[in-house]
């Protein structure tokens, strides 16, 4: 049996085996699992609503960062620094975005798409930086929120250093492989 067909197995018997396990575990230790899943699901609304106001302040931020123009304004300004790095501006929208919102960027990076050729340098520098950073401040008003953590100023420095970090090794590694 070669490796890809001993990974297709597993993956395939992975999710079942998991639960059957939960399952027999908690027969075994006499937990009601239904009450105790009815319970769990009670706590998950409750965070859903906790973080509702969290996410709405994301929604409204990008919104108003999008259609008022700053994005495009910005990009315009730095034009000639990213000229000289050999960068095209189309990317920065997108480097500001990311960190905010997953759905914002891969909003942004289907207009850098639609607009340059799908194999193009543009597009595939703003592929891999879409993999290389995270939606810093989405993770930290969502899961912070959740739990009502409210000092997370370390965290944040520490979630903007790693995307500004992806960001320079995606224009790095693009020009590796592709300039």
């Amino acid at each position: 049996m070669q490796f890809k067909e001993i990974m297709d197995i597993i993956s395939l018997w992975a999710l079942p085996l998991i639960i059957l396990v939960i399952l027999t575990t908690a027969i075994i230790r006499k937990i009601p699992v239904y009450e105790t899943f009815i319970e769990g699901a009670k706590d998950g609304a409750k965070v859903s609503l906790n973080i509702i106001p969290y996410l709405m302040a994301i929604i409204v931020a990008i919104s108003m960062l999008r259609a008022s123009g700053v994005l495009e304004s910005l990009s315009f300004i730095f034009s000639d620094m990213l000229e000289k790095l050999h960068l095209p501006s189309d990317i920065l929208p997108l480097a500001f975005v990311r960190s905010l919102s997953g759905s914002a960027a891969i909003g942004v990076f289907s207009d850098i798409v639609a607009n340059n050729d799908i194999n193009s340098y543009t597009s595939k520098l703003a592929a891999i930086m879409m993999g290389s950073s995270e939606t810093t401040f989405y993770v930290l008003t969502v899961y912070f929120g959740a739990v009502g953590i409210k000092k997370y100023r370390y965290a944040l420095l520490t979630g903007l250093c790693a995307d500004f970090i992806g960001i320079v090794m995606a224009v790095l590694v693009t020009m590796w492989f592709f300039g």
